[in-house]
């Protein structure tokens, strides 16, 4: 799909004056790759068919499922604006009408909009379900959205896009809220439980994305740095915290030693096994 969409630019570069005024081209040489790329046997009249007539006129292309029409697809030449105009938006809304289908598609090539085509109360504009520019947005964007319209996810636009949609807006909201981006994205990310390795299985060769002790189920505790030695000194910062009198200024004193000192991931793991053994804990990295 990124292959296709980059060539269409490609194209739009070299030749854009052919597109803004022959709009067989635009089919040809822009649609057609887009729509193959995601999935449509464009040169098949069960899935893809050219000047399907209704009581409107002819729509540039019927697009099939299973023997039913499933969008009506419109095509214009470059030079016209088919996102900011909308006579060509309101004429594939009267082919999908007349017919009965339930969704439009309408392009230049360039810039896609997709619309459903009715719904009781609504305007038109109401009704669009998204756009796509491809000389305007990110290339992740334009995948994106462009995949809704692939054969395997066309019979499920409505519900991907209205999702698709809900998730900008909470994202856009979060961060207008304070997170950071790569805070969210590593929210995302993260899928299941940690995976957290005890102290006696760790090799050395480990790199911590947090280290937990076991008080009625694994706590994490707060990890500066993501490294076995930045492990001990969390673990001794959890021992000090609940210790008191002498044995809190031990710890405090052989955390200020070991900071200071070139410690080996080897002997790094061995201090914690001690002191799992000396203090009748569980500790565990989650890596």
């Amino acid at each position: 799909m990124e292959r296709a969409v980059l060539n269409v630019m490609s194209r739009i570069g070299l030749h854009r004056k052919l597109y803004e005024r022959n709009e067989e081209a635009v089919k040809q040489h822009l649609i057609g790759e887009i729509m193959t790329a995601l999935g449509w046997d464009w040169n098949n009249p069960e899935e893809v068919r050219p000047e399907e007539r209704t009581e409107d006129g002819r729509a540039d292309y019927a697009l099939l499922l299973n023997g039913e029409i499933v969008a009506f697809l419109e095509a214009k030449n470059l030079s016209v604006n088919v996102i900011k105009r909308d006579e060509p938006l309101r004429q594939l809304a009267r082919y999908c009408f007349s017919r009965g289908v339930r969704y439009g598609i309408l392009t230049n090539g360039a810039k896609w909009v997709v619309v459903k085509a009715f719904a009781e109360g609504t305007s038109l504009r109401d009704r669009v379900l998204f756009t796509v520019d491809l000389e305007e947005e990110p290339l992740e964007r334009v995948l994106v959205k462009l995949s809704l319209l692939s054969k395997d996810r066309i019979g499920k636009l409505e519900r991907l896009a209205t999702l698709l949609n809900a998730f900008e807006i909470a994202y856009k909201s979060l961060l207008n809220e304070g997170f950071g981006e790569e805070v969210l994205l590593n929210y995302l990310r993260a899928r299941g439980k940690p995976s957290i390795v005890p102290v006696d299985k760790l090799s050395g060769v480990e790199v911590p994305k947090a280290v937990y002790v076991h008080e009625n189920g694994w706590r994490p505790l707060p990890l500066g740095d993501r490294s076995l030695k930045g492990a001990l000194l969390a673990v001794l910062d959890y021992l000090e915290g609940r210790s008191s009198g002498e044995k809190r200024e031990e710890v405090r004193k052989a955390k200020k030693l070991l900071s200071r000192m070139e410690l080996p991931p080897e002997k790094v793991v061995l201090l914690l096994r001690e002191i799992e053994k000396d203090e009748g804990i569980k500790i565990g990295v989650e890596v």
